[in-house]
């Protein structure tokens, strides 16, 4: 107004950022500055509303990590109270003289109102404050922070690589991902902070019980010394000043201690703390009434106190039958649907409508895992199949079919079966309510529950309750739920099977989101040059081991080029795997420059060559000795390089790629073969193992 304008760094963010300097310079000021007694006042009416706000803070905080900024509270608050303290000893021993009321109005209530003006009842008051504040309130505050610090950070390995399950599994998103890992972080930090800031708490009130003892002592040599009061005058009058001094700073240190138990020792939920009370404590009506006769026979015994007892009985037996009342109309109040008639349905013809056709991607339950896919009941499964989809387009190249989900009375209650074109490819049991504790193998314990081993992955596990989940992802458990247990098994088993899943409908529905783009490409492609079963086939070839189609217009212009010199799908196949090379090379070997693979021997590659003449590129020729040998070596060297952390794979000439991809896929799976067409020339090649060399 009228071109006034404020300065920048009294607006805003920058006004928030020169409160915490201005209190420590504050505080650093109280204690080496004289300060009136009515200063002392409002600053130690601050330090109690101070207290009392972030004790009804700590109540209403839903997660630990909500109130994150409590332990650098703890330390201000502390150091808050010792400034006061030396500044009002300050007052006492050069004003005390002149009265109880030297150092303030309200060191002289406390001294007054609270202990009765009695220094012997404060004294006893004083200490009993203390003996709480130190060993009961904040002793056991700091323990539970202590071990929740190792608890959080002995967790932190499962809790990311849970994480990373769910990333990869696609039921979250990249941002959702680092939001969670910044939250891992965050309650190991919160924890360990909590844990160091409790120790300022007992240091305060060590420090309360030699300042009060302090001034006393300094009260009485200052009294008798320097104003000739006389010996019992001076007791009195010092003792009720620096035991009012003591109760203004415990009691706040007692209500920031209680604070500091409430956020450490509440166990996460969505609601606060009032909330869990109520819904909780008194949620059974027949708990109520069990108190209420208890209470009531001891309110008929003579000698007990009768009102009080038998009131509240009245009390606790009324709010019982209260309970009981609301739960029986909240029964009565759903409506139950009316029985269906019962008739007899017409037998009918056989039409062709009995058939129905086969589900390319099927997954059957059983009853207890229903509330998994059901609308009605928010099932989160079909969410995650979706994400699993959407996850599995966007890596492979293509969208897989839908997943057709039913129940299976013929299955286990905790069973489910998941099947490809009606076939069983995968199976296992998932239990609701329950967590499956995967063991990734560096585990520093073992927990009780029904042994079994990961669906997907083949690690072992075990089935634990709700209430072991904390404790399991704490001894390096991999914790996930039921949910996450079948839609990680059939996202492996979707990847795994991919060449299947991918029609000649799917192959179409690509060509047509492709032509959108590059219609002249498609058009010249097919069918002119290849027809569309050989571009399926093509297609497979790639997926069955392992190779990604996102970059479908590199596929297309590589088979224009080659389509005419050959119709044969696996040349055309080795072909397509040479243009792809960098990506192959990529998805194998992230980010790195050097690639260690596995090689075969001289004397094993020439033998191969000679059999690969002979039988063709199926291994026919292939003599039963040379391919147990073959197999044998292979499975050493992919076992070496696996405890190496390397990736394995073998490199070999291109004329035998794809004769030994074909024969080493069914006994190692996870082995991928190379050829040396297929690295690029900016990579560099480390030998780490030689296959066949004592063949």
């Amino acid at each position: 107004m009228n071109g006034f304008a404020l300065p920048a760094w009294m607006t805003g963010a920058n006004s928030r950022a020169l409160a915490a300097p201005a209190l420590i310079v504050m505080m650093l000021a109280m204690m080496v500055l004289p300060l009136p007694a009515f200063v002392l006042d409002v600053f130690f009416s601050f330090n109690i509303a101070l207290a009392i706000i972030v004790l009804l803070t700590s109540l209403y905080t839903v997660k630990p990590l909500d109130f994150m900024v409590f332990p650098t509270v703890l330390l201000v608050s502390t150091m808050l109270r010792l400034s006061l303290n030396v500044a009002s000893t300050r007052v006492v021993l050069t004003e005390g003289h002149t009265g109880p009321d030297a150092a303030g109005k309200v060191i002289e209530a406390f001294g007054h109102f609270l202990i009765g003006g009695n220094y012997t009842v404060g004294i006893v008051v004083f200490i009993i404050l203390t003996i709480i504040n130190f060993t009961v309130v904040t002793k056991g505050a700091g323990r539970i922070a202590e071990v929740g610090a190792r608890f959080a950070l002995d967790a932190m390995p499962g809790k990311q690589m849970a994480i990373d399950a769910d990333l990869n599994a696609g039921l979250i998103g990249e941002q959702d991902a680092r939001r969670r890992r910044t939250e891992v972080a965050q309650e190991a930090e919160f924890y360990g902070a909590m844990d160091g800031a409790s120790k300022y708490v007992r240091g305060d009130a060590i420090a309360g019980i030699l300042v009060t003892v302090i001034n006393i002592v300094g009260g009485l040599v200052v009294g008798l010394v320097q104003h000739d009061l006389d010996f019992a005058g001076a007791l009195k009058n010092y003792t009720l000043l620096a035991i009012g001094d003591g109760l203004v700073a415990q009691i706040p240190s007692l209500i920031i201690s209680v604070a500091a138990g409430v956020v450490v020792s509440r166990v996460a939920s969505e609601q606060d703390i009032g909330g869990q009370l109520v819904g909780q404590l008194f949620a059974k009506p027949q708990v109520l009434y069990v108190t209420a006769g208890i209470i009531g026979g001891m309110g008929v015994i003579p000698g007990m106190p009768h009102v009080a007892f038998i009131m509240l009985a009245a009390i606790l037996g009324g709010g019982a039958y209260l309970l009981a009342k609301r739960a029986r109309m909240a029964l009565e109040a759903v409506p139950v649907a009316p029985p269906a008639p019962t008739t007899l349905p017409e037998s009918e013809e056989a039409t062709w409508q009995d058939i129905a056709p086969v589900d390319t991607l099927g997954l059957e339950v059983g009853y207890r895992l229903i509330p998994l896919v059901d609308k009605a009941q928010s099932g989160e499964l079909l969410r995650r199949i979706k994400g699993i989809r959407k996850k599995f387009a966007q890596e492979v190249g293509f969208l897989s079919p839908p997943v057709h989900i039913r129940d299976n009375l013929e299955l286990r209650p905790s069973a489910y079966r998941i099947a490809l074109k009606g076939v069983e490819v995968g199976a296992g049991e998932a239990f609701v309510g329950q967590y499956l504790a995967i063991n990734p193998g560096m585990v520093s314990g073992t927990l009780p529950g029904p042994a079994t081993t990961d669906p997907a992955f083949g690690l072992p596990a075990v089935w634990v309750d709700g209430a072991m989940r904390e404790q399991a992802q704490a001894m390096g458990y991999t914790v996930v739920d039921a949910g996450t247990v079948i839609a990680t098994h059939m996202n492996h088993l979707i990847t795994t099977h991919a060449s299947e899943l991918l029609g000649r409908q799917e192959v179409q529905q690509l060509l047509d989101h492709l032509g959108k783009e590059s219609p002249k490409l498609v058009e010249d492609l097919v069918p002119k040059v290849v027809s569309l079963s050989i571009l399926q086939k093509v297609l497979q070839n790639l997926l069955a081991e392992g190779v990604h189609i996102r970059d479908m217009r590199t596929i297309l212009e590589t088979l224009s080029e080659f389509g005419p010199q050959t119709q044969d799908p696996n040349d055309l196949t080795s072909m397509v795997r040479v243009a792809l090379g960098r990506a192959i090379v990529q998805q194998l070997f992230p980010g790195a420059s050097e690639l260690s693979v596995m090689t075969l021997d001289t004397r094993l590659e020439r033998l191969l060559m000679q059999a690969m003449q002979a039988g063709g590129t199926d291994g026919a020729g292939m003599e039963p000795g040379l391919a147990d040998s073959l197999t044998a070596q292979a499975e050493k060297a992919v076992r070496q390089q696996e405890q190496l952390g390397m990736a394995p794979v073998l490199l070999v000439p291109a004329p035998l790629r794809t004769l030994l991809s074909r024969f080493l896929r069914r006994a190692l799976p996870q082995l991928r073969v190379l050829s040396h067409a297929e690295i690029p020339e900016t990579k560099t090649i480390r030998v780490t193992s030689l296959v066949g060399g004592q063949a």
